[in-house]
């Protein structure tokens, strides 16, 4: 196919899926929330909604809108696209600046318009492939010390310290390296630990990792190769799980499957749970499926690619697994549909700062959707937990990372992590910029 003829076809799929994006009747993604969320009949259409935010730079001094109580201030800037954070037990802040790596093109009309795509909402720049560890020795909420932490990666993503060993996950493994308290920098070449499932494709490249509270096992998350199935399901050995890593062995095997696109990850230290977000499956329509956070059971299965919201069956998929539907769990907590939920942190309630003043529950980075109309995500929430697990109504943390006509993204917020003093950072990927919230005196003081 000559480029002229990919451009004209191309540009003709752009005017359609802008036509049938106009068309359609605003839906509030508020439907879509909760433990028990509205799941409308799918939608049928011939191309798949396509309403990508433009992505541009914050004017200097601009920054986004912290909710009822908070406040928020830079933490450090003119950062290679954050994704990422860590925090260690000194107070140092680890930060992944990272992208996708290189993979195996895929052909046709649509894996090129999706380059164009992602080119737009400011997701196809090369990998930094580095670590950086930023400092805040003086306790003024500003990091004034940056220093390369490890470099020469492959596009890393979730980092976990268990002793005095750094994990790293890659986009194709976990590795390791030493780490000595206080250290501004690692020289070791990472050695591999565990092998996950990586290229050539590698549809969903970021793998997450987080240690479990007595540190003798690492959980690794592991998103899918396609959206549901399409590129093959021999394609989905090992993939859209979470794997259990036995730390003294080095052995590992499926801990929890059929999660679409896990990448956040927590434990919930009231009741020893491991807590996940994940990404669900698109081209259902504005209002399915519900991306979600939910407890994650051994040996459970989440029904990806077969069903969604427990047996609610995808008919796309074939061939069909009405035994897997039968054992699919519902998941705890709908976060809205296509908000793109990948951060997740998770505060016990007796932190100080934003985080105690909130009280119990879960931080969520939600990056924004690029196939929803209108635009849902592009904030940071937290959902209160109450008893065993979430309820009741998210609370908006840090909102206006889209301008005012919600057509252009100035920041789009990712990875989430509490400081040292109960502050929330927030990794902004399109603004190369971590940014912190904290409380205001009120809030603070309980008033």
């Amino acid at each position: 196919m000559s480029p002229f003829f990919r451009l004209t076809v191309a540009a003709a799929a752009l005017a359609v899926f802008a036509a049938e994006g106009c068309a359609r009747e605003p839906k509030p993604v508020e439907t879509g929330f909760g433990p028990d969320p509205e799941l409308p009949a799918p939608e049928k259409n011939l191309l798949p909604t396509v309403n990508v935010a433009k992505a541009e730079a914050w004017a200097d001094g601009a920054q986004p809108t912290p909710g009822a109580g908070l406040a928020v201030t830079e933490f450090a800037a003119g950062l290679d696209h954050p994704r990422w954070l860590y925090v260690l037990p000194n107070g140092d802040v680890l930060v992944a600046e990272t992208n996708a790596p290189p993979k195996e093109e895929k052909g046709g009309i649509k894996a090129f318009f999706m380059k164009m795509v992602m080119k737009k909402a400011g997701a196809a720049a090369p990998s930094a492939n580095r670590i950086t560890l930023l400092r805040d020795a003086d306790g003024d909420g500003v990091a004034e010390m940056r220093s390369p932490f490890i470099e020469g990666l492959f596009s890393p993503f979730g980092m976990a310290l268990v002793g005095d060993t750094f994990y790293i996950a890659n986009a194709d493994a976990v590795v390791s390296v030493p780490y000595e308290t206080g250290a501004t920098s690692i020289s070791a070449a990472p050695e591999q630990v565990f092998a996950l499932p990586g290229g050539p494709l590698n549809h969903h490249w970021t793998k997450n990792i987080v240690a479990s509270p007595d540190g003798a096992r690492l959980y690794a998350a592991v998103g899918s190769n396609s959206n549901v199935g399409e590129n093959g399901l021999e394609m989905e050995e090992g993939r859209a799980a979470i794997w259990e890593i036995d730390v003294a062995s080095g052995e590992g095997e499926v801990f929890a499957s059929g999660l679409r696109n896990p990448v956040g990850m927590d434990f919930d230290e009231t009741t020893n749970t491991l807590y996940t977000v994940v990404n669900e499956r698109d081209e259902l329509g504005d209002n399915l499926v519900p991306d979600y956070l939910t407890s994650v059971r051994e040996d459970a299965f989440y029904g990806w690619p077969y069903s969604y919201y427990g047996n609610h069956v995808d008919t796309r998929v074939e061939p069909p697994n009405p035994d897997l539907v039968s054992k699919a769990i519902a998941p705890d907590y709908a976060l809205g549909s296509h908000t793109a939920s990948l951060g997740l942190v998770i505060a016990d309630g007796d932190e100080a700062g934003a985080a105690g003043a909130l009280g119990r529950g879960a931080f969520i980075g939600q990056h924004g959707s690029w196939n929803r109309n209108p635009r849902s995500g592009y904030k940071v929430i937290f959902v209160p937990f109450i008893d065993a697990g979430p309820e009741g109504d998210p609370v908006d943390v840090l909102t206006g990372f889209l301008d005012a006509e919600n057509d252009v993204a100035h920041g789009r917020p990712v990875g989430v992590a509490i400081d040292a003093r109960g502050d929330l950072l927030v990794a902004d990927d399109v603004g190369n910029r971590v940014w912190r919230v904290s409380a205001t005196d009120a809030v603070a003081d309980g008033n």
